[in-house]
């Protein structure tokens, strides 16, 4: 189908530019409109544990939660690394809103891409672009029933859930044969305030549950694979690997640009202090950081061009899904002992609460320990780089 064609049968229009450098410099502008909302509320979004409705609204107001919905349903349908570049200024400005983009962005385009024409229709009747907040991992239990399913269950990490406007719930069905993806309206889940954590904090990755709901067939989807969109809605779980690569390399980057901004004035020692820029240990250290963060952005925008450019007429193979994944824990890997090794440096004042060094610490071990970037994923790529099995599932 020709983009023409696309259009005539477009959901919704898409008020974005087809060209992606164009389209770049939109979504940028628009994370700098967002830019004072967003860093003014930083102290109220981490007290409330969610983003604050000043910035939350602003968000919602800017268009970036649509860059990853197929243009004809009104979205952005960006490339992968314009993603990232978006993902990463938008992190630099505060993480939680950084990471509440990349987990809400990435379930609203999986809604919309998937969906029935008459049920995105009716999703896109929200009052600017929706907002679907939810989890990846299936959970819980779904039985069928005339015209749908009834489905019970509680689930995890679901970031962005307090500003949602639909909450997409994955479940087992009740014979463990497989799962579906439910998607149901906000008011219609429990949310369960259990969003006390080391970092992130103001991303609000409370738990939610449903209790024996019914939701009408319409409004869930049996298959991974989209029903409208581009090759962007082929890649699978590797979709999502970008996203959480360069969340944490800007995350590392903001380290290692705190300490260069203090360091001229840190001195260490008990009796004969000496500058911190002195030592040759810290001089190295330097270097070292800002070339491994480099190294791994790099790796990420390499594998996510390659998972994309295979995704061109089907679905992307099973094995660069598997290495997309691998990357995007490499790339937190490497970011969390980057940051560590920056830590030591940064003196008595980086333990206290405020400080960048110990927010930004906070933030990325908490990024770590999302399953998405776990263990997992190079045990996965390791069985298929040795031959042992041709299966890759999200484990």
């Amino acid at each position: 189908m020709t983009r023409a064609e696309s259009d005539k049968q477009a959901l919704a229009p898409s008020p974005f530019p087809e060209e992606q450098a164009a389209l770049r410099d939109t979504l940028l502008a628009s994370v700098e409109s967002v830019a004072r909302c967003v860093k003014d509320a930083t102290s109220d979004s981490e007290e409330a544990r969610t983003l604050s409705p000043i910035a939350a609204k602003a968000l919602r107001e800017s268009g970036l939660t649509a860059m990853k919905s197929p243009r004809c349903a009104g979205g952005a349908e960006a490339h992968p690394h314009v993603q990232m570049d978006v993902i990463e200024a938008l992190t630099r400005m505060y993480p939680a809103a950084g990471w509440s983009l990349l987990i809400t962005s990435g379930i609203t385009a999986r809604v919309l891409s998937s969906l029935p024409d008459a049920s995105v229709k009716e999703i896109l009747r929200t009052q600017g672009f929706p907002f679907v907040a939810g989890s990846l991992k299936p959970s819980g239990r779904a039985r069928a029933v005339e015209n749908g399913f009834v489905i019970s269950g509680r689930w995890s990490w679901a970031s962005g859930l307090g500003h949602a406007d639909y909450v997409a719930a994955p479940a087992f069905l009740e014979d463990r044969s497989g799962a579906i993806w439910a998607v149901v309206p906000k008011d219609q889940v429990q949310v369960h305030d259990t969003w006390f954590s080391l970092g992130l904090k103001g991303t609000g990755s409370a738990d939610f549950s449903l209790e024996e709901s019914f939701v009408p067939t319409e409004f869930t989807s049996s298959s991974p694979r989209s029903v409208r969109g581009g090759p962007l809605y082929r890649l699978g779980y590797g979709g999502a690997a970008h996203e959480h690569g360069i969340f944490a390399c800007a995350l590392a980057q903001a380290a290692l640009d705190s300490l260069l901004s203090t360091a001229g004035e840190k001195k260490r020692g008990y009796v004969q202090t000496r500058g911190l820029v002195d030592r040759e240990v810290f001089q190295s250290t330097v270097a070292e950081a800002e070339l491994r963060i480099r190294a791994a952005r790099l790796l990420m925008a390499d594998t996510a061009a390659r998972l994309l450019a295979s995704a061109s007429e089907h679905e992307a193979p099973v094995a660069l899904q598997a290495e997309a994944r691998a990357a995007a824990t490499f790339c937190t890997d490497e970011a969390v002992d980057v940051t560590t090794k920056l830590f030591r440096f940064a003196g008595g004042g980086a333990v206290m609460q405020g400080d960048p060094m110990e927010q930004i610490l906070r933030d990325l071990l908490t990024a770590q320990a999302h399953l998405f970037v776990s263990d997992a994923a190079y045990e996965s790529l390791g069985r298929l780089r040795l031959g042992l099995t041709d299966q890759a599932p999200l484990g």
